[in-house]
C-alpha cells in the first residue's frame, strides 16, 4: 500500500502519475479538508474534489480545478440577484457534488463515507479520504483586515494580501477520520506530495493522531518539495513561507517536515541545495519534479517509490 499526503493541484496531478504505475488499488490518499467551507447552504470541499475531478480526468485543464466544460447559469443568476455573493464562483455540473455532498451530510453520514460515495460514482480505484470527518477552517490573519476565511484570502482577495498568522479552528479536538491512521501504519511508503506546506499539508499535519503516526513511521516517509528555485509553480506557498517566517526554499520545507519525513525530493534546480537539505535533517535526493504533464508525472512517482 502507498499513502499519499494530499493539498490540491499539485497532489492531484502526482497521484494522476502514481496509479499510471502502480495499482489504484493499492494507493490511498489522505487530503486536505482545511479549505473547506460553507458557501450558497452548501459543503464544499475543494482539495478533495480536485484530487477526484483531476484522477477521473474531468478536471478544468485551463484553472487545475472545478470540471471541464463547465457551464454558469447558476451564478448568472446569483449574481442577477446579488452580485456581492458570487465572487466564490461554482458551475452548474460542479453544483451536483456540493448538492449530493450536502444531502448526504444532512443525512448523518461522515465526510469520508460520503468522499468514498464520490469517488466510487467516479469510477475510480483508489481510496481518497478527508484527512477527518470534523470540521476544521483555516483562518488567516491578513494585513489590514483580520481574520478572514482561507476561501475569501484565496478565492475573494487573490491571495494578494500580506498573511500575518494562520489559524486551524477546530483542529485541537478533531481525530482522524476512519482508515487515516491505518492507511499510515500499513503503508510500505507514505508519500507527501508537491503541495502548499502551511495550507495544503500543514491541516493534515496539525492532526495530533496523524503526526503521531507519521513520526512513527518516518523512515518510510518522502516528501515532495513544492517549491523549485526558491519559487511556488502554483499558489502562494512561497510567499506565505516568508510572510510566517520560514525560508522559501528547499531548505526552508526541510526544516518543517524533518520531524515527520526522512528524505526529501527536491528538483534538479535546486541541486546545489541537497548539501544544506541534509544538514537540516533529512536524506536529498535530486530528480525532476516538475509535472509539465502525465509523463513527468509518472517519473516523479517512480522516484518516490524508489
Amino acid at each position: 500500500m502507498i499513502t499519499v499526503l494530499c493539498g490540491g493541484v499539485g497532489a492531484a496531478r502526482y497521484l494522476a502519475g502514481l496509479v499510471q504505475v502502480v495499482d489504484p488499488a493499492s494507493v490511498t490518499a489522505i487530503v486536505n479538508t482545511g479549505d473547506d467551507t460553507w458557501m450558497h447552504g452548501l459543503r464544499i470541499c475543494p482539495d478533495l474534489d480536485t484530487v477526484t475531478y483531476t484522477l477521473a480526468g474531468a478536471i478544468n485543464q485551463e484553472t487545475g480545478w472545478g470540471l471541464g466544460g463547465e457551464t454558469w447559469q447558476a451564478m448568472d443568476t446569483l449574481r442577477r440577484y446579488d452580485a456581492g455573493r458570487a465572487w466564490f464562483g461554482l458551475g452548474d455540473r460542479d453544483l451536483g457534488t456540493h448538492l449530493y455532498r450536502t444531502a448526504r451530510l444532512a443525512e448523518g453520514a461522515p465526510l469520508s463515507a460520503v468522499t468514498g460515495e464520490i469517488v466510487s460514482a467516479w469510477g475510480l480505484g483508489l481510496r481518497v479520504l478527508p484527512m477527518t470527518d470534523d470540521p476544521v477552517a483555516t483562518k488567516v490573519t491578513v494585513e489590514g483586515m483580520g481574520e478572514i476565511g482561507f476561501q475569501e484570502y484565496f478565492v475573494r482577495e487573490q491571495h494578494s494580501v500580506v498573511v500575518q498568522s494562520v489559524r486551524l479552528d477546530g483542529i485541537d479536538s478533531a481525530p482522524a477520520a476512519a482508515g487515516v491512521l491505518e492507511a499510515i501504519a500499513e503503508a510500505e511508503r507514505i508519500v507527501v506530495a508537491p503541495s502548499n506546506p502551511i495550507v495544503s499539508i500543514g491541516p493534515v499535519l496539525a492532526v495530533a493522531s496523524v503526526r503521531a503516526a507519521l513520526a512513527a513511521r518516518r523512515a518510510d516517509v518522502v516528501a515532495i518539495s513544492p517549491i523549485v528555485a526558491g519559487a511556488a509553480l502554483k499558489g502562494p506557498a512561497d510567499r506565505l513561507l516568508v510572510e510566517l517566517g520560514h525560508e522559501s526554499s528547499v531548505v526552508g520545507v526541510a526544516r518543517l517536515y524533518r520531524d515527520i519525513a526522512a528524505t526529501l525530493v527536491v528538483d534538479e534546480a535546486d541541486a546545489g541545495l541537497a548539501s544544506a537539505v541534509e544538514d537540516a535533517g533529512m536524506t536529498c535526493v535530486v530528480a525532476p519534479t516538475v509535472m509539465h504533464g502525465p509523463t513527468e508525472a509518472a517519473a516523479l512517482a517512480k522516484v518516490t517509490l524508489s
